[in-house]
């Protein structure tokens, strides 16, 4: 499950509870489905404080690997912000590794404004008895020793075996290696009830053989680990989620502004076999 950490830069540029069991979700047969897709990004709500006049951009996401292997990641995040005083190009580029056998992750974020590099974030994390221990690279080299946590994949299997089960609302920690790559993230996951398309489903007909299948309609709210209370999410995200893992319809909600995400297209790509 992808989370942009690109709300950080762009902010600058233009102005779950204790999950504790290693590797729970580490399933062979977890039917995880490698893909490609791309995003149309648009901009659907956005405060004053903002200081955002527009904003559209593309997402492409790809998905790969295979349980034994590990699971790899490739994200790019591309918007143009108007501020209604200039325009600026952000690109934020992500890739992971992830093994679940093992429990190991290990990330890389190059953020970018006007093709300039704003922030390199480059670390790996390992599950122990404890916790996540993580060791940075980038932007400075520290170890951070962390609460147990999902890493990205473990989550989304978490929440496809929740669905599967009927089991409507849960919380996980995760560590995904956004921001600064120095912390841990509660997520609060409401899943709906599975259902098919219906007429006028806006990217249904760009998801190829999956236009007809039935999917659940999930909605994953993010809160910083020291929160107290009713605390306001950081970051929301609620998308339409097929068994296999492939998403649509997203909407991205960072608190000032709202994107949404349309699937423009969807390639599969060779499943790699356990050998």
């Amino acid at each position: 499950m992808f989370r942009s950490s690109f709300v950080t830069a762009l902010v600058a540029g233009a102005c779950v509870a204790g999950s504790g069991v290693t590797g729970a979700y580490a399933n062979p047969a977890s039917g995880l489905a490698p893909h490609r897709a791309v995003y149309d990004l648009q901009l659907k709500d956005a405060s004053e404080r903002s200081g955002i006049a527009g904003m559209y951009g593309r997402m492409v996401y790809e998905f790969n690997g295979s349980p034994c292997d590990g699971y790899t990641v490739s994200f790019r995040f591309v918007t143009q912000v108007n501020t209604g005083e200039e325009t600026r190009l952000t690109d934020q580029q992500t890739t992971t590794y992830e093994d679940l056998k093992n429990g190991s992750f290990r990330f890389l974020t190059r953020s970018f404004t006007d093709e300039k590099l704003d922030k390199e974030v480059r670390g790996t994390a390992r599950e122990e008895k404890t916790g996540v221990s993580v060791d940075l690279t980038a932007p400075d080299a520290k170890q951070v020793e962390l609460a147990a946590s999902r890493f990205p994949t473990e989550h989304m299997l978490e929440v496809i075996d929740h669905a599967k089960k009927g089991e409507r609302f849960f919380e996980s920690r995760i560590f995904d290696g956004s921001d600064s790559g120095d912390k841990t993230l509660m997520t609060t996951a409401v899943v709906g009830k599975k259902e098919k398309p219906k007429a006028g489903d806006p990217d249904a007909d760009k998801a190829g053989t999956f236009s007809k299948q039935a999917f659940w309609p999930v909605s994953v709210a993010y809160y910083n680990d020291t929160s107290d209370g009713d605390a306001v999410p950081v970051y929301r995200m609620s998308f339409k989620l097929y068994e296999n893992g492939i998403t649509r319809d997203l909407t991205m909600d960072y608190g000032e502004f709202v994107l949404s995400g349309k699937l423009a297209k969807l390639e599969m790509l060779k499943q790699q076999d356990c050998k």
